[in-house]
């Protein structure tokens, strides 16, 4: 991954397979280096993958996250060498925990302790490799806390943070050392008028507001119960959302960047005239976590 990249992040699973299509090709004609997609409450994450990779040429594409309560280790492997293979080395394997949410409610798991739950997970990986062919793709952690961090920098090429402060990615690549990757999302809204802008932003992280994995993490960095409760405060907001004009956005992107950060991968939050963000529906159901992409602001941020 070359280093001050950029790429785009995407809500994929709440999109047609036509519209995955277009988006990645459109991405790709911008010069994005890397489509992050997701695997929530939709796509599969592989046969997303192998979707989007089918439908350029150039583009990485990379898995964020791989939900590991999802399949079982070896399948992981398979899933990761096969999408390796099968695209000249186009992929990027993220791996994460996800939520207690998404995990015991929907999947019906029990939800263990993050970081052993991740170490057992990479320790069976490792013992399923040599069982198989073929070559692992590039491999990074879904990382919050320091320890996840840490064991992401021990394991795998690099930690893929989201909803974090540039003060995360500071202390992240302080912990990480210079080579491996640090892939941070960051949310941006091309508004100027600060209480719309705030608003935006309140509403495209409504579903973030109630995962610990996240609001604990905003806890080490200067931010308290007070910034949560009732809705996210303007400290809060103005940290994890970068709005405003095109260069307060560009000075977002920098700051990440001169922080440590490998790559930005932007989620470009798009609104209507009512100043909501544009929520995407697939087969009638309103995916009110996701947004539709900004592309107006993508182009202009395009490397």
């Amino acid at each position: 991954m070359k280093d001050r990249s950029l790429g785009v992040f995407l809500y994929s699973d709440a999109f047609s397979g036509k519209d995955l299509e277009d988006t990645a090709q459109r991405v790709e004609g911008l010069g994005y280096e890397t489509l992050w997609y997701v695997e929530a409450l939709s796509w599969e994450i592989f046969a997303c993958g192998a979707h989007l990779l089918a439908s350029t040429s150039t583009l990485e594409v990379g898995a964020g996250i791989a939900n590991i309560y999802a399949r079982d280790p070896m399948a992981t492997v398979q899933g990761g060498r096969s999408l390796h293979e099968f695209s000249g080395g186009r992929y990027i394997l993220g791996l994460g925990v996800s939520h207690d949410s998404l995990v015991k409610e929907v999947r019906g798991h029990e939800y263990r302790k993050p970081l052993t739950y991740m170490k057992q997970y990479l320790d069976r990986m490792d013992l399923a490799r040599p069982l198989l062919p073929g070559e692992d793709p590039p491999m990074v952690l879904a990382a919050l806390g320091p320890k996840m961090v840490s064991l992401g920098g021990e394991r795998t090429q690099g930690v893929l943070p989201f909803n974090c402060p540039p003060e995360h990615t500071a202390a992240a690549r302080n912990a990480l050392g210079t080579e491996p990757w640090l892939i941070t999302g960051q949310h941006v809204c091309w508004c100027e008028n600060p209480s719309q802008a705030r608003a935006i932003a309140r509403s495209a992280l409504r579903f973030y507001t109630d995962q610990p994995n996240y609001f604990r993490n905003w806890f080490r960095y200067g931010f308290d119960e007070s910034d949560i409760r009732g809705g996210l405060s303007d400290r809060l907001v103005d940290r994890l959302v970068a709005w405003g004009s095109l260069g307060q956005i560009q000075d977002r992107i920098n700051e990440h960047l001169d922080a440590g950060a490998t790559q930005v991968a932007i989620n470009a939050i798009s609104y209507d005239s009512d100043g909501q963000p544009r929520v995407p529906t697939l087969y009638g159901q309103e995916f009110n976590y996701a947004c539709i992409p900004d592309w107006n602001l993508l182009e202009e941020l395009a490397p």
